[in-house]
Order: structure tokens, then sequence, then C-alpha cells
């Protein structure tokens, strides 16, 4: 007989960990598809400040979002050592450009907190929580906010 009390109880979380504008951060690794090094995009007119352009993915036309952009910091200035994370967002395959991955994380749900009600709205929009993980503190990006809304697009 096993005893499977110790298998509900913690329930694990595997997330990729990388760096964004000297900052730490991460996503669920179920939303991660593959990492890549920097590729060169080709930029689309009119698209929003923080989408760097397309790449070609063995076939498939895939968007660059400059992580660092998107959450108002500055711009990564894109070189070999920076590294795409493509993601699966609601069933949209999307390309974010990272500084760094540094690591897979294994951690009990239990261990992501609230993001804190002193950080601003714009803050609370991209984050989901935040997890302290010897000594660090790792933001956990809600990858569905990351993409434009529709209006966005159009505007």
């Amino acid at each position: 007989m096993h005893n499977t009390t110790e298998n509900t109880t913690t329930i694990e979380r595997e997330l990729v960990a990388f760096r964004v504008a000297g900052q730490d951060y991460c996503v669920d690794i179920m939303a991660v598809r593959e990492i890549r090094g920097w590729t060169q995009t080709t930029t689309l007119p009119h698209a929003p400040e923080y989408v760097r352009g397309v790449i070609n993915l063995r076939g498939s036309v895939v968007p660059i979002v400059d992580l660092a952009a998107r959450l108002g910091l500055d711009p990564i200035s894109a070189s070999d050592r920076n590294v795409i994370i493509i993601t699966v967002i609601n069933e949209q395959v999307v390309g974010l450009l990272v500084e760094a991955v540094f690591d897979i994380l294994s951690i009990p749900a239990s261990a992501v907190q609230e993001t804190p009600d002193v950080a601003s709205e714009a803050v609370k929009a991209f984050i989901n929580g935040v997890i302290t993980v010897e000594e660090k503190m790792i933001r956990l990006i809600d990858l569905v906010r990351i993409l434009p809304t529709r209006n966005q697009e159009v505007a």
C-alpha cells in the first residue's frame, strides 16, 4: 500500500526562471515550447513598441516580444548572449526576448505569494505572484497579459 497523502499535499509547479533588465522572473514550464538563441527579427510596421518583429520558426511566423519593454523597463539591446523563450499563450506561439535563462525551479504551489498591494496596478497586471528562492525574489509572469489586446493592436 502506498502513502499518497504526501503527494497530494505538496503539488509541485515547475517554472522556467530568467533575467530581464537585471531582475528575476519566471513562467510556468507548461507554457514553454523551447528555449533558443537570439535570432534577428523582421520588423512589422505599426506593431506595438515592445514587439521586436517576427521570426520564421520551422515554417511558422512567430512574433517576438521584448519582455523588458513590455514590462515598462528599458528595452533589451539584443545580442548573441540573449535568448528567446518560445511560449504558447492562448494557443498562439509567441517568443519572449530575455537576457538569460538561469534555472528550472520545482516548487510547491503554496510557495507562490500574492503580489503585494503596494505594487502599482501596471505591475499587478503582468505579475501573478512572487516566489522566494534562496534569498531571491522571483516574479511570476502572467503570460496571457503579455499579448496585446485587440484594442491595442488596432490603435
